[in-house]
């Protein structure tokens, strides 16, 4: 055979070859025209927005990438990298325990000894498990308590972080709680105000000690009722306790209400004990106190948390920071090593080892606490969209797309997209801080195609962010190929 008709028979089957291979769709780098008017109706410029769309089940669709390379804050999309992570490295069924110890001994209904509360890390130790915790202790024999209430808050090393201060956001909202060993309740007080023709009343839910209230509210005449109310709550330190001032005026017959984190966890978690303890009957004589329980303390009684895959539906659906940094600690500390500082370093090394085993390149993601409330937490939306593609193939696939918002329906997406034809059809984390608007998820097109896709503003005035991601959801919905 000549080398001719050799060259010949060897292009023809190259040839052949090439024939048989699926074609692959080049990827697109423009946006849709569409959300370029949207971008310009809404005064944000292109280089402000990062836009991925990535097929999953049609591999001959465009993928598209637009400034996807660009590091941007993701604000809570970024719970989207905890929650998976912990979903394979813990486990779906993993579970956080909160146990009661005790040096001494029952005898006649009397605990001779001290209760030992020691937590941990559950991210969702609300009051009905409190209350049924304590419920069980009064099972077990235990009617008073004569000796102290010590805490043990030492599951966690906890980090030292900055606060997150939003352009002076009030250190009282429930959202910016940060996450304790012992956290009870999201350490969230309901602080009620009633205008009776008595007086104004003030009382918090649940009741507290470690707390003062200074009631400067003015009892006006029956009139209407004014929502959201006109009232002004201050808090401060007076070094002995906690005090809330609250001031303006309430018409006869109104009421208001309001949700705050006033107290520190120790001070919430002893006050809710004891509160639960007394309506149930019982007495706890001794102080309040925190240490370690004990190596040869006996257990009393154990609670166990819902499973990580309920825990993740909460954080995704519902955007709980509290509970997200919860779990992004607990990640470290299940894989705690001497040489880490804290349960934050060791999450992200085991984050960075996890992302590296799974072969994502993620050079620019950078975790700070993986709630994604941070100034300092950034990804780019490639590398988001890689970790998309990357769960779609995960063995807990099912748990995480269902732990998102379904567009029009529920969570942080239950607003958005109502009577439009991708209702139903998309589960996406939404993402918000003052200069970020975001979304991430799981989409369907009008062909019943799945894609991955991510969706990032960083701009100064973000306010109709929301209307270009949506627009951007749409078009992919109804033009997938363009």
């Amino acid at each position: 055979m000549s080398l001719k008709t050799a060259a010949r028979l060897a292009s023809y089957t190259l040839l052949g070859l090439s024939l048989q291979l699926p074609a692959v769709a080049a990827s697109i780098n423009t946006l849709p025209e569409a959300v370029s008017k949207e971008l310009a109706r809404q005064k944000i410029d292109p280089s402000a927005f990062s836009l991925v769309s990535i097929p999953l089940t049609n591999k001959q669709a465009p993928a598209r990438y637009f400034n996807a390379d660009v590091p941007v804050n993701p604000a809570s999309t970024m719970k989207l990298v905890t929650t998976y992570a912990a979903l394979e490295l813990l486990g779906a069924s993993f579970q956080w325990k909160t146990e009661f110890f005790t040096d001494g001994e029952v005898r006649d209904g009397i605990l001779h000894g001290n209760l030992y509360v020691k937590g941990g890390g559950d991210p969702k130790l609300n009051m009905e498990k409190l209350w049924l915790l304590l419920r069980d202790l009064r099972a077990n024999g235990v009617q008073h308590i004569k000796g102290d209430l010590i805490l043990d808050r030492n599951h966690f090393v906890l980090p030292q972080l900055e606060a997150f201060d939003d352009d002076g956001e009030d250190q009282n909202k429930p959202y910016l709680v940060e996450p304790d060993s012992l956290l009870i309740n999201f350490k969230a007080m309901r602080v009620i105000v009633r205008a009776e023709a008595s007086g104004v009343k003030i009382t918090t839910e649940p009741p507290v000690t470690n707390l003062r209230i200074e009631n400067y509210v003015t009892l006006q005449p029956k009139g209407r009722c004014v929502y959201p109310d006109k009232l002004s709550y201050t808090s401060f330190d007076t070094g002995s306790k906690s005090t809330l001032a609250i001031s303006g005026n309430l018409a006869e017959g109104c009421s208001a209400q309001k949700y705050m984190a006033l107290l520190d966890h120790s001070s919430y978690a002893a006050d809710v004990i004891r509160s639960i303890w007394a309506e149930m009957g019982g007495t706890i004589s001794g102080k309040d106190l925190l240490t370690t329980v004990p190596a040869d303390a006996k257990l009393l009684t154990r609670a166990y948390s819902s499973d990580l895959t309920e825990v993740i539906r909460d954080i995704n659906k519902y955007s709980n920071n509290t509970m997200a940094k919860q779990v992004f600690l607990s990640i470290g500390r299940h894989y705690r090593t001497s040489a880490d500082v804290d349960d934050a370093a060791a999450a992200r090394r085991m984050v960075a080892k996890w992302l590296m085993d799974k072969k994502i390149v993620a050079n620019n993601l950078v975790i700070e606490n993986g709630s994604g409330l941070s100034r300092k937490e950034q990804v780019t939306a490639r590398e988001l969209g890689a970790l998309l593609q990357a769960a779609w193939k995960s063995p807990y696939a099912a748990e995480f797309i269902s732990s998102m918002p379904i567009a029009a329906m529920d969570g942080t997406m239950r607003s958005r997209l109502k009577n439009t034809d991708i209702r139903g059809q998309a589960h996406i984390k939404t993402g918000t801080l003052r200069n970020v608007r975001a979304i991430a998820g799981f989409t369907r097109d009008k062909n019943g195609e799945t894609w991955a896709v991510v969706a990032i503003i960083n701009h100064d005035q973000p306010w109709g962010g929301a209307a270009v991601l949506d627009k951007a959801l749409l078009e992919l919905y109804e033009n997938p190929s363009h």
